[in-house]
């Protein structure tokens, strides 16, 4: 068996967790609870315009919805603790404090128009924009001007004339990159706070991070962050970049998608172990093609297998998994899901005619409350019964109470009529359809006066 696995999950608190990060925790979860390892996870909080903590605890929430459960981090503690970075702020200027020492950081003054008009005329001079080094040879006499000026410095890496960094990806296998072609990078904003690169690596070295999962739009990130951890002597991690979610129309999957958020898709009513089903062949080729429940995903996730392809999410596949969740809960946990616990009856009834608890709405107001408005086809069926059929019914009904069977037997001795004649003309005046669940059990969990007062009503319009 392979060494235990020390994996994280370091989102930044600035929206709803994306399905896209959701299957990174959860890949991530996966291979260390697969290894023995460890599961840590990390509030990347450092930017404070944009992080919330109402949008933390959300996450949290919604973590603990998928089950994804954590060794380390926020509510639990453990031996790299504070394991929210707003609270990591004072190691973090002991480590600019050593680079500072050793030459490798400098402060740079340039405005984001400056840097703008910067990349502008690189690109049109065809080259890739990177930060033209404006800073980096400023004397102290330039400096003190600027900071006269009243501009705040950012602090940023020096990358060392002719460095090549080389890792093997997890996903991707072997990477190359020379310096030249990343440029001087921000490891500190202008209002103290740790920048991306710099945070996010030291503390996934420090907190023994030993395999770093997340989304190929990062795949570059990479070099700058091993620059940063050989600098400080630090320990690297592994890292593996996986192919981003898109859509079913292959673009990366956004609002116009749909729902695209775990609370969206928890709030509608889809299950978490349905999601986590779909979830787990996104971008990952399993052994098993058939239903896994979450406790069995571990011993068949296969990091090897994780692929490099971008990953088609569609909501129709997680139909299907929904349906399969469905299929496994018993009746009383269907019925909580659905908001009725106090009716198991009906949680037994519409189990198979529903995927989302919005689905069972209209036959809630079938039991209790009023029928929409018929549909045309749902006319034609009253219309050929007509209203004298209807009448016979309610009369009938008196005699039968909610016995479907025993009403159809007096309603076949007076009006002659049976097999579809009868029935369908029966369901769409008590339920509104010609489709549903089985009309017996439906007229048994309406009230008499509500069935009584349906038939009467198509009895009175000729």
């Amino acid at each position: 068996m392979s060494a235990p696995a020390i994996t994280r999950f370091a989102p930044s608190p600035t929206g709803s967790l994306h399905l896209g990060n959701a299957r990174t925790a959860f890949f991530s979860h996966l291979w260390a609870r697969k290894s023995g390892g460890r599961f840590i996870l990390r509030i990347e909080d450092t930017d404070v315009e944009r992080s919330d903590v109402v949008h933390r605890e959300a996450l949290v929430a919604d973590l603990r919805w998928l089950e994804l459960d954590w060794d380390e981090g926020p509510e639990i503690g453990g031996p790299s603790a504070p394991y929210v970075q707003s609270e990591r702020g004072a190691w973090y200027r002991d480590l600019f404090a050593r680079l500072q020492q050793q030459g490798r950081l400098y402060p740079c003054y340039c405005t984001p128009e400056e840097l703008e008009l910067s990349r502008k005329l690189q690109r049109m001079a065809g080259k890739p924009p990177r930060y033209a080094g404006t800073c980096r040879a400023l004397g102290a006499a330039e400096r003190a001007q600027r900071a006269a000026q009243g501009r705040r410095p950012t602090l940023r890496f020096a990358v060392p004339e002719g460095i090549v960094v080389e890792f093997t990806d997890l996903v991707h296998g072997p990477q190359r990159y020379l310096g030249s072609d990343i440029g001087d990078f921000i490891v500190r904003r202008e209002d103290g706070t740790a920048a991306f690169f710099f945070g996010n690596a030291v503390d996934d070295s420090a907190m023994g991070v030993t395999h770093v999962l997340r989304g190929d739009d990062h795949l570059t990130n990479t070099p700058r962050q091993l620059m940063l951890l050989d600098a400080l002597d630090m320990r690297r991690p592994q890292y593996g970049h996986v192919g981003l979610l898109v859509g079913a129309d292959g673009a990366p999957l956004s609002k116009r998608h749909g729902s695209t958020s775990v609370r969206e898709f928890r709030e509608r009513g889809f299950l978490p172990a349905a999601l986590l089903n779909h979830l787990y062949r996104l971008g990952h080729t399993s052994d098993v093609e058939g239903w896994l429940a979450p406790g069995q995903m571990p011993a068949h996730f296969r990091p090897e297998h994780l692929g490099r392809a971008s990953a088609r999410f569609e909501e129709s596949q997680l139909v299907h998994w929904q349906k399969e969740a469905l299929e496994r809960m018993s009746v009383a946990e269907i019925a909580r899901w659905l908001g009725v616990p106090d009716s198991t009856a009906f949680a037994a009834l519409v189990r198979h005619n529903v995927v989302l608890p919005a689905d069972a709405e209209p036959w809630l107001a079938v039991v209790r409350g009023e029928l929409p408005p018929l549909g045309p086809e749902e006319q034609r069926v009253v219309a050929a019964a007509g209203p004298q059929f209807f009448a016979a019914a309610a009369s009938a009904l008196e005699e039968s109470g909610s016995d479907l069977h025993l009403l159809a037997r007096i309603l076949k001795e007076r009006t002659g009529r049976a097999g579809a004649q009868l029935y369908m003309p029966l369901r769409v005046a008590l339920t509104g359809r010609t489709h549903g669940p089985e009309l017996a059990p439906l007229l048994k969990l309406m009230s008499p006066q509500t069935a009584r007062r349906r038939l009467e009503s198509h009895a009175a319009n000729p």
